[in-house]
């Protein structure tokens, strides 16, 4: 079996080629990127990536039986139509098998709706592919809280608007080890998993970071409208309305939902207790 892992430069991308290497010897996994050099440090073979590329892709994916396709990072009407070049591409290259990294979150009424749309028009576009498939639906990293660390201490605490919503957190290698197993199995083909694991409140997820850290933050929750004009003054109009979009899907159970980690994986999501713990021990 020889995988093929798109976007493989990013972080999830990258992690994913190292997840392959557990199950698969590097001569059978290719990355590809939309600038090669980028991922030259994953130690397997590195095609042209570019999800604008119809053609490129094509011969990138030559040979290739299953392939990853991350969900691209661009504007919500433009993600529908670079995936499609992916998708298309696999038919025509001969590949067997497509697995796509969806997303969770409110598919009505809030500003990140547009961009879960869009993942599920993509999700339709590879049932329908002809190929066989899986989709994942990711949880919400817990890393960018972990690199926020320093911004919530100054600020003395946590504050957005997701209010005592529960949110299903995940991690990007705990993601990474599920798509590896996705994609080299066939019991899974056919299948759409929630991958996340156990929900926290941003309270819960506050004293956390306080264990780990040493910290003493505190939960402050904001209104939907005083947090979207909060995170448009730091990130900008397009960033800071997703972001809030995020977490009013938060605040109003759109993230809050059954995990199939252990289905996908055989095994249990790694546990907050423990996540955090490993942090503590490496301060």
């Amino acid at each position: 079996m020889k995988v093929a892992v798109t976007s493989a430069s990013g972080k999830l991308g990258a992690e994913i080629v190292k997840a392959c290497l557990e199950l698969l010897p590097a001569d059978d996994v290719i990355g590809l990127a939309r600038t090669p050099e980028r991922a030259a440090h994953l130690g397997v073979e590195i095609r042209p990536g570019d999800y604008e590329q119809r053609d490129a892709l094509e011969s990138s994916l030559v040979g290739v039986d299953v392939v990853l396709l991350v969900s691209g990072m661009d504007a919500p009407d433009k993600r529908i139509g670079q995936h499609r070049n992916v998708i298309e591409a696999a038919r025509a290259a001969g590949v067997r098998k497509i697995v796509y990294t969806s997303i969770q979150g409110a598919e009505e009424g809030t500003a990140f709706t547009p961009i879960v749309r869009s993942n599920r028009q993509t999700e339709q576009d590879v049932r329908e592919s002809g190929l066989d498939w899986v989709v994942g639906r990711n949880g919400i990293y817990i890393e960018p809280d972990i690199e926020y660390l320093d911004r919530y201490v100054l600020a003395g605490g946590i504050s957005n608007s997701a209010g005592d919503g529960r949110c299903g957190y995940t991690t990007r290698p705990e993601l990474a080890h599920a798509y590896a197993r996705m994609m080299t199995s066939d019991d899974h083909n056919g299948h759409t998993y929630d991958l996340h694991g156990q929900a926290l409140t941003q309270a819960e997820l506050a004293a956390h970071l306080n264990d780990a850290f040493g910290t003493d933050l505190t939960y402050t929750p904001m209104s939907v409208e005083e947090y979207r004009a909060d995170r448009i003054a730091e990130l900008g109009e397009f960033m800071g309305t997703i972001i809030a979009g995020i977490y009013q899907g938060i605040r109003e159970g759109a993230a809050d939902r059954p995990s199939h980690y252990l289905t996908a994986t055989g095994r249990n999501h790694l546990g907050w207790d423990e996540y955090f713990s490993g942090l503590a021990a490496q301060r």
